[in-house]
């Protein structure tokens, strides 16, 4: 019996040894893992979370004082409407014409 108890404790200590060797060479590989996958995103100039937050962040607010401005433009624009006098006629442009220019069609041309 004595020797059936020492078996399976040397079975237990190699299984021990096994499962903690397991466990070092499967921590050695995620580290490799993780090491080749950040050489490899750095290559591709990726941007990272928190610069794309910061970006988007950014544009939400660039989008609410949009939104805002324009119901300022609008807002000011019907108050220029309701402020205009209405004027009974429209101003009529005077008309000078140059003389030389009906004799020829064309400008005059000054000598300098």
């Amino acid at each position: 019996m004595q020797s059936e108890n020492r078996l399976l404790e040397d079975l237990a200590r190699l299984a021990g040894g096994a499962f903690s060797s397991f466990t070092t060479l499967k921590d050695e590989a995620e580290a490799r893992v993780h090491e080749k996958l950040e050489k490899i995103l750095g290559g591709m100039d990726l941007v990272k979370r928190d610069e794309f937050d910061a970006v988007k962040e950014m544009a939400i607010k660039a989008r609410m004082e949009n939104a805002a401005l324009g119901e300022q433009i609008k807002n000011l624009g019907a108050e220029i409407i309701n402020r205009r006098p209405e004027s009974p006629s429209p101003r009529k442009k005077s008309t000078k014409t140059n003389k030389s220019t009906e004799k020829t069609g064309q400008p005059s041309k000054r000598k300098r």
